[in-house]
């Protein structure tokens, strides 16, 4: 199945809609199922388009409104592709006060996407986040699990270049 919307085709594999119709089989009975299903459906896709959650919809009869109400309220959920390379960039308050804010809009003009986005490669998605817990080197940023601390404006070119 694909599907074109906004710029990105979202193509689900035959192995990843049996993935997705298995666990629904396993866990639609359940109650409170709907979270473990979303959380197997992420697992599968990398994240939860539209179209996913209309699967999961038509499989389970949970109305598409109230799956679609889950997946924007809570965090963990991800409507858009994530990159290769997930840059995630904290704007609480101790790196926004050292500078994280220009720091986020130079990733921004440089990989030519806003907060949620994916670079149309796929190589690169951006997010702000709130706290990663180490203030003591604000402000920071990570690169999937790579903690960049102390950072200014200048030295976010080399460290882009490092991952392309």
């Amino acid at each position: 199945m694909s599907h074109k919307k906004e710029g990105v085709c979202f193509t689900c594999t035959p192995e990843q809609e049996a993935a997705l119709k298995k666990v629904i089989a396993d866990l639609k009975d359940t109650d409170g199922a709907l979270m473990p299903i979303l959380q197997h459906a992420q697992e599968i896709f990398g994240y939860l388009p539209i179209e996913v959650q209309t699967m999961i919809s038509n499989e389970t009869g949970i109305p598409l409104e109230k799956i679609y109400g889950v997946t924007t309220f809570y965090s963990q959920f991800s409507l858009q592709p994530k990159g290769q390379y997930r840059v995630s960039v904290c704007l609480g308050t101790a790196c926004y006060v050292k500078g994280s804010g220009e720091i986020f809009k130079k990733i921004e003009e440089l990989l030519g996407i806003t907060n949620g986005e994916c670079t149309p490669d796929g190589k690169f998605s951006l997010d702000s986040c709130r706290c990663v817990g180490a203030c003591g080197l604000a402000p920071v940023m990570m690169i999937n699990d790579e903690v960049y601390g102390r950072l200014t404006v200048d030295d976010i070119p080399a460290i882009l270049a490092k991952y392309e």
